[in-house]
C-alpha cells in the first residue's frame, strides 16, 4: 500500500475541491436508470448490481402482485419467513425478511450500537451496520486487514473486550472479495459467540466458488449468538425492490423485528417467491458472472495489473494511482467503476455486467493502461 500524504487523504475524503465535479457526474449517472448502460452511453460497473435481473418469471409475479396492493404485506411476509426457513432447516421463527439486507444491517447497529454498545469489525468492508452504528454513538472498532487482503480474525478476536456488542464480518468481503477459510471461519465463530453477538453478512454466499462451503446458518439451530444477512439484490437481481433477511435465534429475531425501520413490500415478495423457483435463472446469472470475472483477470494478467482473485461479483485491483484520477480516466471512456476504500487508495472495485459491459471496461483499460 502506498504511503499517502495529508493531501491524498484529504482528495480522497471528498474534500479536495477538484474532486467535487467529478462525484457530482458519478452520484448523477449512478442514479439514473436501473440499466447498466443508460441512454448517455454510460457503462455502470460501481455498484454490484446483477444486470440481467430480474427474471422474466419475477417481472411477471410483480405484475401480478398489484391485484394486492391494496393489502398490508404482513401475510406475505409470514409466507415468504416459511419458505426460507425450509430451505435453510430452520424455523420460521428465526428469519426476519427486510427491505434489502441494508434494513437488517441497519437495525442491527441500533440495536447493538447504541448505550454505548462497541463493535469490533474489518477494515474496509461493507458500512451499513457500522456508519449507522456510529450516528448512535457506538465505538467501532475497526481492524485492518491482513498482509493477504483478508479479513484477521484473530486480530478482530485479540480486541474483543467486554465492553463488545457485536462482532461484524462480512464473508466473502465487500469490497475486496477474499473469502476466509471455511475452519477458520466457523471456529472463529463458535467460540466468539460465547462471548457476544457475531453478525456474519453472507449476502454474496451464492457466488463461492470453493465447493460445499458451509454457511454459518447451522449455528443457530446451536442456539449460538450470531445473525447472518442474505439478500435478493444480487444473484437474484432484485437490488432495486428491496428485500433480503436476517436468520437468527428466535429471541435475536423478535429484536430485529421490534427495530424494523421501512420492511418491504408486496411487489417485492412476490419476486423473491417467484426468483426462488427459477434455478434457470439463478444458474445462468452464475454463470455469466464467473465469464465477466474471468474477463476480469484477463485483461488484468495482459496488463500486469495486480488484482484479488475474488469470490463475488467484483474484483479488487490496484489502479496504480490515486482511485479519483483513474475513476476520472475511466470516467471519459464512459465506464463507472467504484470508489475508494480507504486506507487501499490506489485501488479501486469493478463489478460484473453484460459481457457487452465487460467488454467496454476490457477496452477502456486497454487504452488506459
Amino acid at each position: 500500500m502506498n504511503k499517502l500524504n495529508r493531501r491524498d487523504w484529504l482528495k480522497l475524503s471528498g474534500i479536495s475541491a477538484s474532486l467535487y465535479p467529478i462525484s457530482t457526474q458519478l452520484n448523477k449517472l449512478t442514479s439514473k436508470t436501473r440499466s447498466a448502460i443508460d441512454k448517455d452511453g454510460f457503462v455502470r460497473l460501481s455498484t454490484n448490481e446483477n444486470p440481467y435481473g430480474p427474471s422474466d418469471s419475477a417481472r411477471e409475479a410483480i405484475k401480478e402482485s398489484f391485484e394486492n396492493i391494496c393489502r398490508y404485506p404482513t401475510a406475505w411476509i409470514k409466507e415468504l419467513e416459511s419458505r426460507i426457513a425450509k430451505m435453510h432447516g430452520v424455523a420460521p421463527e428465526n428469519v426476519v425478511v427486510t427491505g434489502g439486507s441494508r434494513e437488517g444491517l441497519k437495525s442491527c447497529g441500533l440495536i447493538y450500537g447504541s448505550k454505548g454498545g462497541e463493535i469490533v469489525a474489518p477494515s474496509p468492508t461493507y458500512e451499513a451496520l457500522l456508519t449507522y452504528s456510529d450516528h448512535i454513538g457506538a465505538y467501532v472498532n475497526r481492524v485492518p486487514l491482513d498482509k493477504n487482503y483478508g479479513v484477521d480474525l484473530e486480530e478482530m478476536e485479540r480486541r474483543i473486550t467486554l465492553k463488545t456488542s457485536l462482532v461484524f464480518v462480512c464473508n466473502p468481503n465487500n469490497p475486496t472479495g477474499t473469502l476466509l477459510s471455511a475452519r477458520k471461519l466457523e471456529d472463529f465463530v463458535r467460540r466468539v459467540s460465547n462471548r457476544t453477538m457475531v453478525f456474519v453478512d453472507e449476502v454474496y454466499f451464492d457466488y463461492i466458488d470453493e465447493e460445499n462451503y458451509p454457511s454459518m446458518i447451522p449455528l443457530i439451530l446451536e442456539s449460538k449468538n450470531v445473525i447472518i444477512a442474505r439478500t435478493f439484490s444480487k444473484i437474484y437481481g432484485l437490488a432495486g425492490i428491496r428485500i433480503g433477511y436476517m436468520v437468527a435465534r428466535e429471541d435475536v429475531a423478535v429484536r430485529i423485528r421490534k427495530a424494523h425501520m421501512a420492511g418491504t413490500n408486496i411487489p417485492a415478495l412476490a419476486a423473491a417467491n417467484a426468483a426462488l423457483d427459477d434455478t434457470d435463472f439463478y444458474k445462468m446469472s452464475l454463470a455469466k458472472n464467473k465469464e465477466c470475472r474471468q474477463m476480469f483477470y484477463d485483461v488484468f494478467d495482459r496488463k500486469g495489473i495486480q488484482y484479488l482473485p475474488s469470490h463475488t461479483n467484483f474484483v479488487f485491483f490496484k489502479t496504480g494511482d490515486m482511485v479519483d484520477v483513474v475513476q476520472k480516466k475511466y470516467f471519459d471512456q464512459k465506464v463507472l467503476v467504484g470508489r475508494a476504500f480507504p486506507p487501499y487508495l490506489d485501488w479501486a472495485r469493478i463489478s460484473t455486467g453484460t459481457v457487452e459491459e465487460v467488454e467496454a471496461f476490457v477496452k477502456a483499460t486497454e487504452r488506459i493502461y
